[in-house]
């Protein structure tokens, strides 16, 4: 078949939808729904999926984090009030490790997170006062073994964590609701934390995340934070106050090896048997990219099958706009045989309008699922990604579904006999 003749297909193609308008816009409604919600939904997916991704890689690829529990363990299916009688990490835990792992080069403790055992406060200045946020209690290696950088001034010291000082360091939100609206330096000011008083040491930068609450935080030595808070490290069993240790192998050794050898060590400090499986978690990125993982395909599973119900709908649609078109033009198909069209150009003419229909629904749905993530993230902040296979799906399904659902009716007009069709009134 040659070009000229595709050429006029495609020309017959357009003028009959352009006589059409209202029935093609219409038609094309369902596909226009489909790929909105395909687009729309992907640049919003994968927006948040590569901000995700950016912040646990913050954690560094051989950062080991030691808990009682965590989301990985509830989402597993263990039961909640078992892993709350769980023993708690402690101090002397942290210390152990240091002391008894020659493969663990960075031990950190963290008080105030974690499955029950969350510490949250406000943190005012002048007048000003942020929403309620996490108070985190670190050594003076979060920032190692955490991999943030500083905006300002410095993170608080080995001996001010020793001698319990009130000071702090703010995360980029807390920074951002009392000294970047004035332009203030912020270091050396003196903020509360509820009643109490601290003096601002240094600003973590923004953190890469797809929640803006992620930088919803402070971080205060952990020996304060234990007297402050209450936060009590050193009890045995049940209830919260948890420590959480974070663990960075040496660079002689391998992340392996600091897991076992970390796992041995609270094992014995437990007294379990060889039977008994770990009443603690060791986990990392890795983990926590796994569970990602599962519930990404999950969502995008569904996102498939919601948008694959629309694009049956307009599919069906365009089947039946389509066969009522080949009703109505019977005798003009009748004439073109009667001239010498052969059944193959009958069959392309209409397989042709079907697909230039669902094509400019796929355009148009295109560009309004891109208007939709492009508008989302302007007012939310929300992350969004637009990869370009994003719109090559998006087309291409749109025209697929037209040759699909646009192959009855061709076919029917293919095989019209043209005497019978010139007799049709």
């Amino acid at each position: 078949m040659n070009r000229s003749l595709w050429r006029e297909v495609a020309v017959m193609a357009l003028d009959t939808l352009r006589t059409n308008k209202m029935r093609s816009a219409l038609t094309i409604l369902g596909v226009v729904i489909g790929i909105t919600s395909i687009v729309g939904m992907t640049s919003l997916i994968r927006g948040f999926d590569e901000s995700l991704r950016d912040m646990i890689r913050e954690l560094g690829p051989n950062t080991i984090m030691l808990s009682k529990a965590s989301g990985l363990t509830l989402a597993s299916g263990a039961d909640f009030a078992e892993i709350m009688r769980r023993p708690n990490l402690t101090v002397d835990d942290a210390k152990a490790i240091e002391k008894l792992a020659p493969s663990v080069g960075i031990v950190d403790i963290w008080m105030g997170q974690g499955i029950g055992g969350q510490t949250v406060g406000r943190v005012s200045y002048e007048g000003q006062r942020t929403p309620t946020l996490g108070v985190l209690g670190a050594t003076e290696q979060f920032a190692a073994v955490n991999f943030v950088k500083l905006s300002f001034g410095r993170f608080f010291t080995e001996s001010e964590v020793q001698r319990r000082r009130r000071v702090v360091v703010l995360a980029n939100n807390p920074y951002q609701a009392l000294f970047a609206p004035s332009g203030l330096d912020p270091i050396g000011k003196k903020v509360r934390i509820d009643a109490i008083e601290y003096t601002v040491v240094g600003v973590l930068g923004k953190r890469p995340s797809p929640f803006p609450q992620a930088d919803d935080f402070v971080v205060i030595p952990q020996t304060t934070h234990q007297v402050v808070f209450n936060t009590n490290a050193r009890r045995a069993f049940g209830g919260g106050g948890s420590a959480t240790i974070t663990i960075v192998p040496v660079e002689t050794a391998t992340r392996d090896q600091a897991v076992a050898e970390v796992e041995e060590i609270m094992r014995i400090r437990h007294g379990l048997k060889l039977d008994e499986p770990n009443d603690f978690e060791i986990g990392g990125q890795d983990a926590i990219l796994r569970l990602w993982d599962q519930i990404s395909q999950a969502v995008f599973l569904a996102l498939v099958v919601i948008s694959s119900v629309a694009l049956m709908v307009g599919g069906i649609g365009v089947m039946a706009i389509m066969m009522i078109s080949v009703t109505e033009r019977t005798r003009e198909i009748g004439v073109r045989k009667a001239l010498g069209a052969r059944r193959q150009e009958i069959l392309l003419q209409f397989l042709a309008e079907a697909a230039v229909l669902t094509s400019v629904g796929g355009l148009l749905g295109v560009l309004c699922g891109s208007g939709i993530g492009v508008a989302i993230s302007m007012v939310t902040g929300f992350p969004i990604s637009l990869p370009w296979w994003s719109f090559a799906i998006g087309l291409g399904f749109s025209a697929a579904v037209g040759i699909f659902f646009g192959m009855v009716p061709a076919v029917r007009a293919s095989r019209l006999d043209p005497i019978e069709a010139l007799r049709h009134e």
